[in-house]
């Protein structure tokens, strides 16, 4: 049958184990500090970042959104998470609070 393989015949040497057990686990502990550190933690930071910029808008901030307008906060609603946003005089756009990216410093628009 083995005409063109020999066979092969395997045989454990006295003092040799397969190793894995605890080699296995300290591997997953250390790609689990990896993911922890590299990956959930800033991510983590971020978002709690995002939360306290959502609570602290006020009327008069000056925002700039995720779609890229820039403008000044006239009324905040707080039951509902929407802002309205004043882009120039006499246009108003509500916003969801979700949807502001920075705030800015006081004046930028009269700047732009």
């Amino acid at each position: 049958m083995s005409l063109f393989i020999s066979t092969a015949h395997a045989a454990a040497e006295p003092g040799v184990t397969a190793g894995g057990g605890m080699e296995m686990l300290i591997m997953l502990a250390v790609f689990g500090l990896v993911f922890f550190f590299m990956i959930y933690r800033p991510q983590a930071k971020r978002v709690k970042a995002h939360k306290n910029l959502m609570s602290s808008l006020g009327k008069g901030d000056e925002v700039l959104t995720q779609g890229g307008i820039v403008g000044k906060i006239v009324k905040v609603s707080d039951e509902k998470d929407f802002i309205v946003v004043s882009i120039s005089e006499g246009t108003e756009v509500t916003v969801q609070k979700g949807a502001v990216n920075t705030v800015l410093p006081k004046g930028t628009m009269k700047s732009l």
